[in-house]
């Protein structure tokens, strides 16, 4: 009978989740607003606009799935009380071993789907755009830079999400001194936004003749990518542009070119960088969204209702301490410093495997805003 208990125990449980799921979820708002969507969608010049069309057709898809998930994970829910009230009703525990079972795989899923529910914020389910900086340390620092570009591609396509380097400045001798990327798929920033900040190595040297250990660290900057209807305005006497030739792959014609773009926004000393497209025109349109997308997040974090308020601040916004140590000797170990989340296995984090370290991250931010 105590399995019996604790089965019973383990559903109030599930219970809850799938109550905060659904409130987060709020499905009747997502019902409303599919309807809205198709009719958007019956409209005869909706497939004029391609790009916005697609969008539409995305969002329409989202709201569907994310509704179908949660109803698949209620009724499973639902099944296996169903089940438990027949066992106790014929008295025949035969099935207990089966109800844990279906129970573990219920469990699973009803976790991801709360970490799910933590995405709330405004831009949590935008595209990303992530930016890795070497810091002092010459190659060895760069040699990380480069790991950390390894990893979170691995990431990206454990995840199914597409990935396009915008920007990358390799050295002559090893590694990475940087390089952006935009990440696209849903929840891209919600789930990135755990990364930034310093990340720190700790590991003996391949590039040390002697052989000694040494601590490197590497800067990863994430912002939500921002649509092109937000309403924030850049004055065009603000910039600074530069054109330049690509450094990195990218064919012949990207090599013959001054297609890359720099532009430094001069209030508030920011620089982005593009060179993926051909066009010194893309390039410059990109560029321009990623310069965007800084000064919302700067804005935002300033509380401040105009840019002007915050000229001359962004330069002095210090890397602070790590994020998250790496250790590879003498010891195996990746610790986060936030939440004191840490696994013995580097080797399957470098493969990518970070989202238990996202994960804890954003229970920690849930529970210090509830």
């Amino acid at each position: 009978m105590i399995d019996l208990y604790e089965i019973n125990e383990k559903l109030k449980k599930f219970n809850e989740i799938l109550n905060e799921v659904g409130g987060s979820l709020d499905l009747e708002k997502l019902k409303e607003e599919n309807i809205l969507l198709e009719q958007e969608m019956q409209e005869p010049d909706f497939w004029n606009n391609q790009e916005k069309a697609q969008k539409i057709a995305q969002k329409l898809k989202s709201n569907t799935n994310r509704m179908n998930d949660y109803l698949n994970l209620k009724q499973q829910v639902e099944d296996i009380e169903l089940l438990l009230k027949l066992i106790i009703e014929e008295d025949d525990e035969s099935q207990i071993s089966e109800i844990k079972s279906d129970m573990k795989e219920v469990e699973d899923q009803l976790e991801a789907a709360r970490i799910v529910a933590l995405l709330s914020g405004e831009y949590d389910k935008n595209n990303a755009i992530l930016s890795i900086h070497s810091g002092a340390g010459g190659t060895e620092a760069q040699d990380w830079a480069d790991m950390l570009y390894r990893m979170y591609t691995r990431w990206v396509e454990s995840h199914g999400y597409n990935l396009t380097v915008l920007d990358i400045l390799p050295d002559t001798e090893a590694g990475i001194k940087s390089v952006t990327l935009l990440v696209e798929g849903e929840n891209a920033y919600g789930y990135l936004k755990s990364e930034k900040g310093v990340h720190r190595l700790v590991r003996l040297s391949p590039f040390d003749s002697s052989n000694k250990r040494h601590t490197s660290f590497a800067s990863v900057d994430i912002i939500p990518e921002i649509s092109e209807d937000n309403d924030i305005e850049i004055n065009e006497s603000d910039l600074r542009i530069d054109t330049y030739r690509s450094s990195g792959a990218g064919g012949q014609h990207v090599n013959t070119t001054d297609s890359a773009i720099r532009i430094t926004h001069i209030p508030t000393g920011i620089v982005v960088s593009c060179q993926n497209e051909r066009s010194q025109h893309s390039n410059k349109a990109t560029a321009l969204r990623m310069l965007k997308s800084k000064l919302i997040e700067i804005k935002e974090m300033e509380q401040k209702e105009k840019i002007e308020d915050i000229q001359g601040k962004y330069n002095q916004i210090a890397w602070g301490s790590q994020i998250r140590s790496y250790v590879f000797h003498p010891y195996n170990l990746v610790k986060d410093h936030r939440t004191n989340a840490e696994i013995g296995n580097v080797q399957s984090v470098m493969d990518g495997n970070i989202d238990m370290f996202m994960n804890e991250y954003l229970k920690m931010k849930s529970l210090k805003q509830s």
